[in-house]
């Protein structure tokens, strides 16, 4: 409904010799209702990017199967400025573009399936429980290496729920995207004290960073990256109170043990 309101009211902008009928018999009285429209391809690549910016992903993928010229415009780098997925899975769609328009991405992941089982740590997994992180492990880290060399320009940057990405995933966007501003990171186990060095080595153009709820991050990464960083808005809720993973010590194998015991007595 937004969509034809809009196109209407740009329709009657237009001088009455210009605009286009869709039955030319029928003018008079379209006239004198004052509705008179104009064919969706007519207009401009300027109005046709600022309508496509009030559809979804999946809206303007419908929108982009109906002709060439609506293609052209859905395959436009300016369309893409801000992206947001809610699930990994949406990250294998081809529903959107990345290009060096794109200023601001997040990617949120509110499941219940990270809580249970993503976020345990991989020596704690049990078979199945690993055999479900394997279909989706690679999926940000794959998607943030193509960020990395098609989207110079990104801005802002959040990631939540994301329990496979690893320090040196946004190690790499921080040295590929030299322009970003603002890192948000929440609930990301995997990320440690490492990405903060990386934070004070490449974040040149950083002014605030988040890493909430992320719990392999210590007060003394915190405390160092300030000091690199002491311009940078650096929070940090609950991580460094967390329990950090602490991978239990390899026993040796209760053979091995006997024989020593026998060989020294």
């Amino acid at each position: 409904m937004y969509l034809g309101h809009t196109i209407q009211a740009l329709g009657s902008l237009l001088p009455s010799s210009t605009r286009p009928v869709d039955c030319p018999g029928d003018e008079a009285s379209r006239r004198s209702s004052g509705l008179l429209t104009m064919h969706l391809t007519q207009l401009n690549r300027e109005c046709l990017l600022h309508l496509f910016s009030f559809l979804d992903k999946d809206g303007r993928m419908t929108l982009s199967l109906t002709c060439r010229q609506l293609r052209e415009v859905f395959l436009d780098p300016r369309l893409w400025t801000l992206l947001h997925f809610s699930s990994p899975c949406q990250l294998r769609r081809d529903n959107f573009v990345l290009g060096p328009s794109l200023r601001c991405l997040s990617i949120c992941w509110f499941s219940s399936r990270v809580q249970q089982v993503c976020n345990i740590e991989d020596w704690l997994k049990t078979s199945f429980q690993k055999d479900i992180c394997s279909k989706h492990e690679k999926l940000v880290s794959t998607f943030l290496t193509h960020v990395c060399l098609m989207c110079p320009n990104l801005l802002s940057l959040t990631l939540s729920g994301c329990a496979h990405i690893t320090d040196q995933d946004v190690i790499s966007v921080l040295q590929c995207c030299k322009r970003l501003r603002r890192l948000h990171l929440e609930n990301c186990v995997r990320i440690t004290d490492c990405c903060l060095q990386g934070v004070g080595a490449h974040g040149d153009s950083l002014q605030e960073v988040k890493v909430d709820f992320c719990r392999n991050i210590t007060q003394a990464g915190l405390q160092s990256c300030k000091v690199m960083r002491p311009a940078v808005r650096l929070s940090a809720e609950r991580s460094a109170d967390m329990i950090p993973d602490i991978q239990p010590e390899e026993r040796p194998p209760l053979r091995k043990s006997l024989q020593k015991l026998l060989q020294f007595s």
